[in-house]
């Protein structure tokens, strides 16, 4: 365990790529793009063929049929322990009443100012493919629910196979559960290629969210970049920042920064604590991990810190997590007080869990039900208000030579209507 003593001047004298360094942090998708892209177009021009193969290449299995059936589903729904499908369910209500409430009005309009009434109409995106990792039935929960909130006509969902070429179970059961209109046997960069572009037995979509591994990650960007469709945002490494005080157990701070680490080797936990005697006993918990703990002088140094960080979850254990929530403005989820561990976030809060990583949530939000939907701006102009605003458009229109658009309002106050 590493426990650096640090400061704001020092910090503040590091650029952005040498804070990255410091952490080991992010992954260079470059490094998997060639890969990604080339089997991305495969699949684009064989389709089915080529998703046949690259599931028996990446997966080593040799597949009857890319879709799952009805019989598969209902066997699933069988097999599936009954306290696991209760508590699936659980969670979902709670996901579910959680993203409800993010819906506002599918349309307002308002009158700004005298003939001129504004609005906007939301609607959600017609179709999604939404991407879970083997074995991560909580992913399909926090992807699906908040698409079938949205109102999304055509969620699909692409899982890798297990080596017997089923899926598990508990995945087919949230996904039902959850609202998935079709589920396929497809990982990887090839399940990317798929729902972007489309083959014999996928369609095509409009948008692709969820986690997934570098070559998913790396095929996500490629496709977005190829205008081939939408995604949510790039997703590396999980990670989380605890910033905690005195008043905060250091075995709950300890077990919090090793469940984050279970995830896989590139996993980062940071501690920032103003307690030293705090540092010292969560780093005798941590037995020689690569995770770090900051020794800082004030809380208003570690917020500059995450701030500068921009982790994507973040504990807040002090004495008063509010007065430093209010400074925080860059984080993908927060968890406040000693009793809202990551974990709990992760699985059944209702809160979603897939999240922007390496500093994305800078610039992104979580998935949300947002990330369903689209927005058109409406207008609706009586001729009083079009006259009001008449020589301004016009103007406006004529300096940057658009003639006939400056024609187009003048006409409507010429001559007979």
């Amino acid at each position: 365990m590493i426990i650096m003593v640090i400061t704001v001047e020092e910090l503040k004298g590091l650029e952005q790529d040498e804070v990255e360094r410091l952490f080991n942090r992010g992954v260079e998708y470059l490094g998997f793009m060639d890969d990604a892209m080339k089997i991305v177009e495969t699949v684009r021009s064989d389709g089915d063929d080529a998703l046949f193969k690259f599931t028996k290449e990446f997966d080593r299995v040799d597949l009857d049929q890319i879709e799952v059936g009805e019989d598969e589903i209902e066997s699933a729904m069988r097999d599936v322990d009954e306290n696991l499908l209760r508590n699936l369910k659980l969670a979902h209500s709670n996901i579910l009443e959680f993203h409800r409430r993010q819906r506002g009005r599918d349309l307002w309009m308002d009158e700004i100012t005298e003939g001129i009434t504004l609005g906007q109409k939301c609607v959600p995106i017609e179709s999604v493919g939404v991407y879970v990792p083997s074995s991560y039935p909580s992913s399909a929960l926090m992807t699906v629910t908040p698409a079938k909130v949205a109102g999304v006509d055509k969620i699909l969902l692409t899982t890798p196979p297990r080596r017997d070429g089923s899926i598990d179970p508990s995945v087919i059961a949230a996904a039902k559960i959850a609202g998935a209109d079709r589920i396929f046997k497809v990982g990887g960069a090839h399940a990317i290629g798929a729902l972007a572009t489309g083959t014999e037995t996928i369609p095509r979509v409009s948008k692709i969210v969820g986690p997934g591994n570098v070559y998913v990650t790396a095929a996500k960007i490629y496709v977005r970049s190829m205008g081939y469709c939408e995604i949510d945002f790039p997703a590396g490494p999980s990670e989380i920042v605890i910033i905690a005080d005195s008043s905060a157990d250091a075995r709950w701070v300890a077990a919090d920064m090793k469940a984050q680490e279970e995830h896989d080797s590139m996993a980062i936990s940071i501690l920032l604590t103003t307690s030293r005697e705090l540092a010292e006993e969560v780093s005798r918990m941590m037995n020689g991990s690569q995770s770090r703990i900051f020794l800082i002088d004030t809380l208003e140094e570690g917020i500059w810190f995450i701030n500068r960080f921009a982790p994507e979850h973040l504990e807040i254990i002090t004495e008063n997590p509010f007065s430093v929530l209010e400074g925080v403005r860059n984080a993908g989820s927060i968890f406040l007080g000693g009793y809202s561990p990551v974990a709990a976030g992760d699985y059944a809060t209702g809160t979603n869990h897939v999240l922007p990583t390496a500093g994305y949530s800078r610039i992104f939000s979580g998935l949300s039900l947002e990330s369903f939907m689209k927005t058109m701006s409406v207008q609706m102009l009586t001729e009083r208000g079009l006259e009001r605003i008449k020589d301004a458009a016009v103007a406006l229109a004529r300096q940057e030579n658009f003639d006939r658009h400056a024609e187009s309002i003048i006409i409507r106050f010429e001559g007979d209507k």
